[in-house]
């Protein structure tokens, strides 16, 4: 079962086909209509795709190079034919695919090296779908066996680690080209956040593309021309993504008449940009569209915010495979990130009173975030919030309230507007803007919900005996004051809904219980098990704080009979060992015992790591 995501009404549609290199067509809201000759939604996924799939192959160097030069490229010529106007449905190898694929991103490079080699351009192939590159590899690499016999179509770990930049000296590659290739190195890192392969936000990001190339026509028809823009990073993906079709990148871009324009006014990837230039592109981007450049997901720093999202967990749990497999009783968790913009001037004879309070609308009650209005009056948009929300608050609310003094401080609401994830899910734009009053406007921005580690709490819970059921006055009257044997400390595992989930259990005493005096007998250190049951508690009409816990045991943890100072281990059910030392410096390790090998890792959700949570809650 794949990682689960969040539906949303909004798909990408086909690419628009009306071309202007004038302000006449316009898109929804003034904005320009899109132009495109190539699905840049569909492209922008599979780039991604094929970007982190390279990275975690291995190194591509001079010797991919020199197989892009020497044999692809000739490969790839002579497969489109003499007229060379439609690329073969081929794919190279995947190192040689990359080289192929930074050599676009430098179009005019590309243009100029193809022309000089070959005459004519030599594009890639329009496969936008996982099936038709299947099938393109594997055509490819029988053409590929049968011209070059005795070159490997896919590289092996050896000749990988061969191919390294340090004998680029020594080798025929082409060195430029080699540059290239580094500069892009850091390129799937870049895009790592989960939400960048969510197909909203591709619909979201074109439209915006849109408008950035606009932004430049607009530009070169006012001479600007010394003016540089830094693409944010929605906008860089779409550009990158058009930019691997070559041909119709040309072709657009001369559509527009910014062809011999766009590499000069644009910072590429990898080029330093200094703060005048990007907050100048801010500027010009207010003023032409009368929104923020910086929204949720589109920033243009990715490191001012990369701790921000490092610190949730959530790319490894929306990039693996949903491990929950087993434990349908847990909800899945979806975060999604958040900003809050405001612009216009508030009434000055109570500014000095009058407040902002964001609250969550549903959940959360507790959660209040107050800004004083005093220093907020802007003609620009102002970010006020940038947070990080759960897709299950349903949206937020924003209230204009007035402090009424006194010692409580109490104060009112004056105005008070909504906004929904919902609806913003099925805005193109993925914002909303919405007025407070008629000068003063709020704006919020999302990113696509992403599925995030699952947070659980555990909390104490009635001392049950050795059926699972609760010691108490309840119990023995149903069972005509039979007496309850056993004693587990017991613990109650909630979700982030408050739902419950598991009913964890520590044996502690041995003995019965009836009503009286009965002290239990302590059980031995080896004998102190911890089991971990799915489900919640059956509680007794009649009592509803009395129950019985869920009957499937879905693992144990024994402690080992024989124990170190400072050191204790534990055996689970799946066969592995907990071992956790004691100390200043706490530390963990899990091993399997067959294999002898660490096998801890901060996975999504395991029943490994669920055993080292509840562990770790009675350690």
């Amino acid at each position: 079962m794949t990682t689960r995501r969040m539906p949303s009404a909004a798909e990408a549609p086909p690419e628009g086909t009306m071309p202007s290199s004038s302000p006449g067509p316009r898109g929804q809201a003034g904005y320009p209509a899109a132009f495109f000759s190539v699905d840049l939604a569909a492209a922008a996924r599979r780039l991604l795709a094929f970007l982190r799939s390279a990275s975690a192959r291995g190194n591509v160097g001079p010797l991919s190079v020199r197989r892009y030069e020497e044999m692809w490229l000739p490969l790839a010529a002579d497969a489109a034919g003499g007229g060379g106007e439609e690329a073969a449905m081929l794919l190279p190898p995947p190192d040689v695919h990359l080289v192929w694929l930074c050599h676009c991103f430098h179009h005019e490079s590309y243009v100029a090296y193809c022309a000089s080699r070959f005459g004519r351009l030599i594009d890639r192939p329009s496969i936008l779908d996982a099936e038709n590159e299947e099938h393109a590899a594997d055509c490819c690499r029988d053409i590929w066996a049968a011209r070059y016999p005795l070159e490997p179509f896919d590289l092996d770990n050896n000749e990988f680690d061969g191919n390294n930049s340090n004998g680029i000296e020594n080798d025929s590659a082409n060195s430029e080209i080699f540059m290239m290739v580094q500069t892009y190195a850091g390129l799937a890192d870049h895009f790592a956040s989960p939400f960048v392969s969510e197909g909203v936000y591709h619909v979201a990001a074109r439209r915006r593309y849109t408008c950035f190339l606009d932004l430049i026509r607009k530009g070169v028809c006012t001479t600007r021309e010394d003016t540089r823009l830094v693409p944010s990073l929605d906008i860089l993906l779409m550009w990158l993504a058009h930019q691997s079709f070559p041909a119709s990148y040309a072709t657009d871009m001369t559509l527009v008449s910014i062809k011999d324009k766009v590499m000069k006014m644009v910072v590429s990837y990898g080029e330093v940009a200094s703060e005048e230039t990007v907050e100048r592109t801010r500027i010009l981007w207010e003023e032409a569209y009368d929104e923020p450049y910086d929204l949720s997901g589109s920033e243009v720093d990715a490191a001012a915010v990369g701790t921000a999202r490092e610190a949730f967990h959530w790319q490894a749990a929306a990039s693996e495979e949903d491990t929950n497999r087993l434990y349908k009783g847990l909800q899945p968790r979806f975060l999604m990130e958040v900003c809050v913009f405001l612009k216009g001037e508030f009434d000055s004879e109570h500014i000095s009173k009058e407040f902002l309070r964001l609250r969550a609308q549903r959940c959360y009650r507790s959660l209040k975030l107050d800004k004083s209005v005093s220093n907020l009056s802007c003609k620009n948009w102002q970010k006020m919030w940038h947070m990080y929300c759960e897709f299950a608050t349903r949206g937020l609310t924003i209230e204009v309230r007035r402090s009424m003094g006194g010692c409580f401080r109490n104060s009112k609401i004056l105005k008070n507007i909504s906004f929904s994830w919902n609806d913003m899910l099925h805005e193109k734009s993925l914002m909303l803007t919405e007025e407070l009053d008629a000068r003063i406007r709020v704006m919020a921005s999302i990113t696509p919900p992403i599925q995030a580690p699952y947070l659980l709490k555990c909390v104490p819970d009635r001392v049950t005996d050795d059926g699972g059921a609760m010691v108490s006055d309840v119990i023995l009257r149903m069972r005509s004051y039979r007496p309850q044997e056993g004693r587990w400390l017991t613990r109650t595992v909630l979700d982030y809904g408050g739902k419950e989930c598991f009913v964890v259990r520590l044996r502690i005493g041995r003995g019965i219980w009836r009503r009286g005096p009965e002290t239990p007998m302590a059980v031995k250190w080896e004998d102190r098990i911890i089991e971990v049951r799915e489900g919640s508690w059956s509680y007794i009409a009649s009592a509803t704080s009395v129950g019985y816990a869920p009957e499937k045991v879905v693992g144990t943890a024994t402690p080992t009979k024989y124990q170190q100072e400072n050191k204790v281990v534990w055996r689970f059910s799946t066969g592995d060992v907990l071992t956790v030392w004691l100390g200043d410096d706490l530390n963990f390790q899990l091993q399997n015992e067959t294999s002898e090998e660490e096998v801890w890792s901060h996975k999504f959700l395991s029943l490994d790591s669920l055993m080292h949570f509840f562990v770790w809650n009675w350690s």
